[in-house]
């Protein structure tokens, strides 16, 4: 059933009638290169995500992790992610190749600020390059390297309202369904459940780098 909706914003002027501006502190925040403060927080990051979207607009958002320091930083105004193996869907790498435009956020563990940087992207293959990348003695077999375009620290209000960092409640037991059985269910295919979990943990196993 379709929701209809009465008050809608479509324009910036209405969304700044009731948002408001943000402060000079605000605005000048960005910056256009990796300082040594991006520097440091890229450095300590062992998770980003990764927007990107196609030629006609369709978004897609990637997850990507590794130990501390694998997003490497090639001068004040270039990054180097790794592809590590995956589903070879390669939304992101297809993506890329329609629209070079990406945007990333850097997390650290237990520290609520996050990092922004949006710029440009290219698909690399240069063997110098994955040398850099590579880990538990394996390069990977692509690299995204990232033209910086702005940076900036995103304060910790996300983090706190969502207590992603916390640790003053107890761990809970799963409550959601398994991969393996969300693949069974959005794919509509005759899978046996329990072998397909056990095929994803040994994959999860054997199969990182």
């Amino acid at each position: 059933m379709d929701i209809q909706f009465k008050e809608t914003i479509s324009t910036e002027e209405q969304l700044r009638e009731v948002l408001g501006y943000p402060t000079e502190l605000v605005t000048r925040k960005t910056i256009d290169h990796i300082d040594s403060i991006c520097q440091s927080f890229i450095e300590e990051s062992p998770f980003i995500t990764i927007a990107t979207s196609n030629a006609v607009g369709q978004m897609d958002v990637s997850p990507k992790g590794d130990p501390p320091g694998f997003v490497k930083i090639l001068n004040n105004k270039m990054l180097a992610i790794p592809d590590r193996p995956g589903n070879r869907k390669a939304d992101t790498f297809t993506n890329i190749i329609q629209n070079p435009n990406i945007g990333l956020i850097f997390l650290i563990p237990g520290i609520k600020e996050t990092l922004r940087i949006n710029g440009t992207a290219q698909i690399i293959r240069d063997e110098s390059i994955l040398k850099k990348l590579e880990c538990e003695g394996k390069p990977p077999t692509f690299a995204i390297i990232v033209h910086v375009k702005e940076a900036f620290m995103h304060c910790a209000k996300c983090m706190i309202r969502s207590k992603l960092w916390s640790t003053d409640s107890e761990p809970q037991e799963r409550t959601i369904p398994t991969l393996a059985q969300t693949l069974v269910d959005h794919s509509q295919m005759e899978m046996d459940i329990q072998e397909l979990d056990e095929a994803i943990k040994n994959d999860e196993e054997t199969n990182l780098y």
